[in-house]
C-alpha cells in the first residue's frame, strides 16, 4: 500500500477539489480527509456514514460545589483567568466557582492543589470521526468541536484508521486531504507518508508557504512534487516556482489552468473530472499521470 498526501501550505489553494478529482481517477482508494478543523472533502464525494466516534481531547477541569469549601486556591493558580465565581442553582448558595471551558487548557494545577479534591481533570467531548463508504472507496474523515484543541490527535486518529482499512481490504492505495500549514496537524498527517504533493497557487504567500511546507516533507524525507493551480492567472509566478523546484529537488509535476468548470462541479457536488474531461480536467488526468508514475519510481 502507498500513501499520498496532499498538502498546501496554505489554504484557498484548490487542494480539497484536487483531491477529489484524484479519488475519482484513482478509484477503487482508501480516502482520509485530514483537515479536521475545516472539512469539506464530504461535500464533494458524499460519503455515506457507517460508523460514528466520539473525539475525545484534552482534559478539562470541572468543580463539584457540593466538595468546594471556597478556598478561593485554585482561581489564585490559575494563569489562564479560567476560575471565577459565576451564578448556578441548585447547591443553596448564591455564587460558587466555576471553570471557563474555552479558557482552560487542562494542565491540572488547580486539580493537584485542591484542598477537598473538588476539582476533577474530565475528558470533554471535542468532535466526532466518522467511518464512510464513497462510490471511490471506503473514507475516513471527522468533524472538531468549535474551539475544541488536540486536531493533531484527531488527525492521527483519521490516518490510523484508514490505514488499517487499507491494510485490511488490501487497498493499493490510501489518499489524505492534509490540512493546512505546518504545523502539528500537517506533521500528524505526513507521518508514514510515501509521497507528498503540493497544491499552490500562484501568488507570493502560495509560493511562500509551498517552500515551507516542502521544507517540513524534506525534514521527513518524503519526496515531493508540486502542483500549481490555477497557473494561468500569473505565469510570471508560475515559473518562478518552477525553477525554484527544479533547484531544490521539487520538481513541478502539474499545472491546473484555471477553469470556470471548477465552480459548477462544485456546486453539482462531484469531482471535476467526473462533470467534464476537458480543460482543468484534462490537467489532473495528466497530473495523476505523473503522481502515479513519480511514486512509482521514488517509492
Amino acid at each position: 500500500m502507498k500513501t499520498i498526501t496532499v498538502v498546501s501550505g496554505k489554504g484557498g489553494t484548490g487542494k480539497t477539489s484536487v483531491v477529489s478529482s484524484l479519488a475519482a481517477l484513482a478509484k477503487p482508494v482508501v480516502l482520509a480527509d485530514c483537515d479536521v478543523d475545516a472539512a469539506d472533502l464530504h461535500l464533494v464525494l458524499k460519503p455515506e456514514v457507517k460508523r460514528e466516534n466520539t473525539f475525545y481531547g484534552a482534559k478539562i477541569a470541572h468543580i463539584d460545589p457540593d466538595a468546594c469549601i471556597d478556598c478561593d486556591l485554585c482561581e489564585g493558580l490559575c494563569r489562564y483567568g479560567a476560575i471565577g465565581y459565576g451564578a448556578e442553582q441548585g447547591h443553596g448558595i448564591a455564587s460558587v466557582l466555576r471553570v471557563d471551558p474555552f479558557a482552560c487548557e487542562g494542565c491540572g494545577v488547580c486539580a493537584w492543589f485542591c484542598p477537598t479534591q473538588a476539582i476533577k481533570m474530565e475528558e470533554e467531548n471535542a468532535g466526532h470521526w466518522f467511518v464512510s463508504e464513497t462510490e471511490y472507496g471506503p473514507m475516513v474523515h471527522a468533524k472538531l468541536g468549535i474551539a475544541a484543541e488536540n486536531s493533531g490527535k484527531l488527525v492521527t486518529i483519521v490516518r490510523n484508521f484508514a490505514q488499517g482499512i487499507a491494510r485490511a481490504r488490501e487497498y493499493a492505495m490510501l489518499l489524505i486531504d492534509g490540512p493546512p500549514g505546518i504545523g502539528c496537524p500537517v506533521i500528524a498527517a505526513l507521518t508514514q507518508a510515501d509521497y507528498a504533493l503540493i497544491v499552490t497557487e500562484p501568488t507570493l504567500s502560495g509560493q511562500h508557504d509551498m517552500e515551507r511546507i516542502a521544507a517540513l516533507a524534506k525534514h521527513f524525507s518524503i519526496p515531493t512534487g508540486i502542483c500549481i493551480n490555477k497557473w494561468d492567472l500569473n505565469p510570471e509566478i508560475s515559473d518562478s516556482i518552477t525553477k525554484w523546484g527544479q533547484e531544490t529537488g521539487n520538481p513541478v509535476i502539474g499545472r491546473i489552468r484555471f477553469d470556470e468548470r471548477t465552480t459548477y462541479a462544485q456546486v453539482a457536488g462531484v469531482p471535476l473530472v467526473d462533470f467534464t474531461t476537458e480543460g482543468a480536467a484534462e490537467d489532473i488526468r495528466q497530473l495523476w499521470d505523473a503522481v502515479r508514475g513519480f511514486v512509482a519510481e521514488t517509492v
